[in-house]
């Protein structure tokens, strides 16, 4: 009887834990997710490369941001939401320090004190609040939840102001946008009454005469510009002026990839970067514009769904708050682009070209990916 007991366990062969390993990263992926940014991104370079053909090094950039993006997505499906939870906390506060610093330190270009130099280079702190405000807001609705009172709002309200509040200081109006309505996204999944939303409406369009008299001269003349841009020509309702003549060229089935004439001969600025849709719009027409705004539409109620199928609160508002962050981006940027809302900066969602921005958006994705698999049941440990 002794002699038939086997004291060594034979290991598995080094295929069966590749192909255990290959199955459990397919049932991670959230296929229908990441379909859509595959084909945004898709169309985004394809535009961009027609956009940027003479700048070869944009191109190039745009490579290496989408490699970088795609790797921030796959590290970010593998890390616990648990983890991604307990460095909220550390990581808003850091990034309310670097604020400060770079009120105070902080270098100024073109009149805005928009980076801080750390020697071996620049950065610019607010775009780290982009994500680290709603991740810190969530944080804090999670562990107030099983005691949630009125007064927890208010403390979730000063926590979005101090930032906001700091980027209108250097000043940044377009990320201090996509900052609070991420952060108010959240405040407003963990069931803020309509009655308050409401009243805050009411209180904001009273204090538009008070912003007004606050607002910096260039963001008023962006507003102005943006009410009759053939004010100024030449001059502030340039971009717009030329995206609107592109966008209109375009027509009902576009000129044609390569064949847009606005962007071709320069008179669209910045056409690779924040107007990149008057370029789109001018190539591939209305019919392409549609197309898009299915697309984006797609992401938006995908991401949704995730937040519905979430298994903790912190998950759903994270997810709420990324479909917030989807929707400003996208939305805001087309009506710049179209003429109506005010020039601010901000690049369209996985097809503008930009670095920072799609590392966050990346993020975003590896984030959703996670909560996604967390939702569903695997053969393979997840956290929950």
């Amino acid at each position: 009887m002794i002699a038939d007991i086997n004291f060594y366990s034979q290991p598995d062969p080094w295929y069966k834990k590749l192909f255990e390993n290959l199955v459990g990263f397919i049932r991670l992926v959230d296929w229908p997710l990441l379909m859509i940014v595959s084909l945004l991104t898709a169309v985004g370079f394809v535009a961009l490369y027609s956009a940027g053909y003479s700048f070869p090094w944009r191109i190039e950039g745009q490579m290496r941001n989408i490699a970088v993006a795609a790797g921030a997505m796959l590290i970010m499906s593998f890390i616990p939401t648990k983890w991604v939870r307990n460095f909220s906390v550390p990581v808003y506060a850091i990034g309310l320090v670097l604020l400060l610093a770079t009120l105070l330190f902080g270098v100024t270009i073109k009149g805005a004190t928009r980076w801080l130099d750390i020697g071996v280079g620049r950065i610019q702190p607010s775009e780290i609040m982009k994500l680290a405000v709603p991740l810190f807001v969530a944080w804090y609705f999670q562990i107030r939840d099983e005691s949630l009172r009125w007064w927890d709002y208010i403390f979730a309200g000063i926590f979005l102001v101090l930032p906001v509040a700091l980027i209108l200081k250097q000043p940044d109006l377009g990320t201090s946008i996509l900052v609070f309505c991420a952060g108010f996204a959240v405040i407003f999944f963990a069931g803020l009454s309509w009655k308050i939303l409401a009243s805050m409406v009411c209180g904001v369009l009273v204090c538009i005469p008070i912003a007004w008299t606050m607002m910096y001269d260039y963001q008023r003349q962006r507003v102005m510009t943006l009410i009759d841009p053939s004010s100024d020509p030449l001059g502030a309702g340039f971009h717009t002026i030329q995206a609107v003549i592109a966008i209109g060229s375009g027509g009902i089935a576009g000129k044609g990839w390569m064949n847009g004439t606005q962007a071709h001969l320069d008179f669209i600025p910045e056409r690779t970067s924040d107007f990149l849709f008057a370029v789109y719009s001018e190539e591939f027409g209305f019919l392409g514009d549609v197309g898009l705004l299915i697309l984006y539409a797609a992401l938006i109620f995908r991401t949704l769904y995730i937040a519905c199928r979430a298994k903790t609160l912190f998950e759903r508002l994270v997810a709420g708050a990324i479909a917030a962050i989807f929707l400003m981006y996208s939305f805001v940027n087309m009506g710049m682009v179209s003429g109506i809302l005010p020039v601010v900066g901000v690049p369209l969602p996985f097809m503008s070209y930009g670095g920072t921005a799609f590392l966050i958006l990346g993020i975003c994705c590896g984030l959703l990916m996670r909560i996604s698999a967390n939702s569903r049941k695997r053969t393979i440990p997840v956290e929950d």
